[in-house]
């Protein structure tokens, strides 16, 4: 997993528009980007509609938040569109910017072990530095999580 201090990779993904972002999109304005398994699961839901509800409070503070996941930018649309969720969906179905950062491994559900996207954020400062890890996310209350970490530690108020 990408750490603290490091570069963030750069990457090229599709929203649900078909719109393509990079990291250079960014560049300037500190960003969340947030990897997260699947839409649609109550999980991944449940830390989506967090994010949107304290959207206005990263919005404020000039920070963009992205999710990220395989699914497809179909899936996104269908997924924003139900859940009101105003910011940036980017699909990566070939998983290179969710190895790249570090956001796949060994997970364990109902006994099972496999290999899917682990759900963890990434605080990345406008020059594209990582300044915040957040390896292992409980969905609920994330948002808050992060926007306390910023308020703090950046002084963003």
């Amino acid at each position: 997993m990408i750490k603290e201090g490091e570069r963030a990779p750069n990457f090229a993904l599709k929203d649900a528009s078909g719109k393509t972002w990079t990291l250079a999109d960014f560049r300037g304005k500190p960003f969340v980007l947030y990897f997260y398994p699947k839409d649609n699961t109550p999980g991944c839901t449940t830390e989506a509609c967090n994010f949107r509800d304290r959207y206005d409070e990263f919005k404020k503070r000039g920070i963009e938040v992205v999710g990220v996941s395989a699914d497809s930018e179909k899936s996104h649309q269908s997924f924003a569109a139900k859940k009101n969720l105003p910011f940036i969906l980017l699909s990566d179905p070939g998983k290179t910017t969710i190895n790249a950062y570090g956001a796949a491994g060994e997970k364990k559900l109902y006994g099972r072990v496999f290999f899917g996207t682990i759900r963890c954020t990434f605080v990345i400062d406008g020059e594209g530095v990582v300044r915040k890890v957040f390896p292992k996310v409980t969905p609920a209350g994330h948002a808050d999580e992060v926007l306390e970490w910023l308020s703090s530690v950046l002084n963003l108020g």
